[in-house]
């Protein structure tokens, strides 16, 4: 111990944080469902007590009832079947734009000056204004739907890539420049492992957008889906079965995006920061 340090301070630097107990560590997922549970068992409550009739908002009971219902028909796994098979084709086909010109606008400026106007431009459209010109490109059928998804996808993809390529660190690259670091050996041990973190959210919102697009691709005439569902229940006049399905895309949209999260974790084992540190 030097003369400037002092018990304290030495204690301090020496000291690690104490790593997480495993059973916290698996409780932690979980934790989350506490809030919506509550909420539904409160609503459940106050609906049994009284306090409201239920009509307008159905109490959990009856909507589960007709998840049950749906189920037994075999009419929920067609319609979940259905929209996964959208959402799914959708982001491939949008997220793989999203990735190669958001590469080329972030790494060329010529392309950059060129292309990214116009791209921003088409950004600001609503989904809902491309419908009309879809069903009469490509008509009622799968492709238009599949075309519409990978739109919503596309545009956050190309941001992100574009922005994180362009945000990379000046001296990193040259840190690899130094190391004799050229063409594809710089772009896979200098680029990819600085820009993956911030691509990995604009892939997560982009998935996201495309749970969004799809219940405007299935107002598209579609017979089967999610979508297809919300428009049933307005149209005769079910709540229950409205809200069933507002339930069914949370629940597989939070799933998709955590199989999205799991699927990068690998990837991103190398990041050193705060929320890696399993705080």
């Amino acid at each position: 111990m030097t003369a400037f340090e002092s018990p304290a301070t030495r204690e301090a630097v020496t000291e690690r944080p104490p790593a997480t107990r495993p059973s916290l560590r698996l409780a932690r997922p979980y934790a989350g469902l506490l809030l919506p549970l509550t909420l539904a068992l409160a609503w459940e409550y106050a609906v049994h007590a009284g306090w409201s009739d239920g009509r307008r908002l159905p109490p959990p009971s009856r909507i589960a009832a007709t998840l049950l219902e749906l189920a037994r028909n075999g009419d929920l796994a067609t319609h979940i079947l259905a929209t996964l098979a959208r959402v799914g084709a959708g982001f491939f086909f949008g997220s793989a734009a999203g990735i190669v010109l958001g590469a080329a606008a972030g790494y060329s400026s010529l392309f950059r000056t060129l292309v990214d106007p116009t791209l921003q431009g088409l950004r600001a459209i609503p989904s809902l204004a491309w419908v009309p010109l879809f069903i009469l490109w490509f008509g009622i059928f799968e492709e238009s739907k599949i075309i519409l998804i990978a739109a919503g996808v596309f545009f956050p993809v190309y941001l992100g890539v574009s922005s994180a390529i362009r945000s990379v660190d000046r001296k990193i690259v040259e840190v690899g420049q130094v190391f004799r670091l050229k063409g594809p050996q710089l772009v896979r041990r200098i680029l990819l492992p600085a820009i993956l973190p911030q691509v990995v959210t604009a892939l997560r919102v982009g998935l996201g957008l495309g749970w969004m697009f799809v219940v405007a691709a299935e107002i598209m005439g579609a017979s089967e889906g999610l979508g297809y569902l919300l428009v049933d229940g307005q149209q005769l006049g079910k709540p229950d079965e409205i809200v069933a399905t507002i339930i069914l895309f949370a629940l597989i949209g939070k799933t998709s995006d955590m199989f999205l999260v799991a699927l990068s974790r690998p990837f991103l084992r190398h990041e050193d920061s705060f929320a890696s540190k399993g705080r």
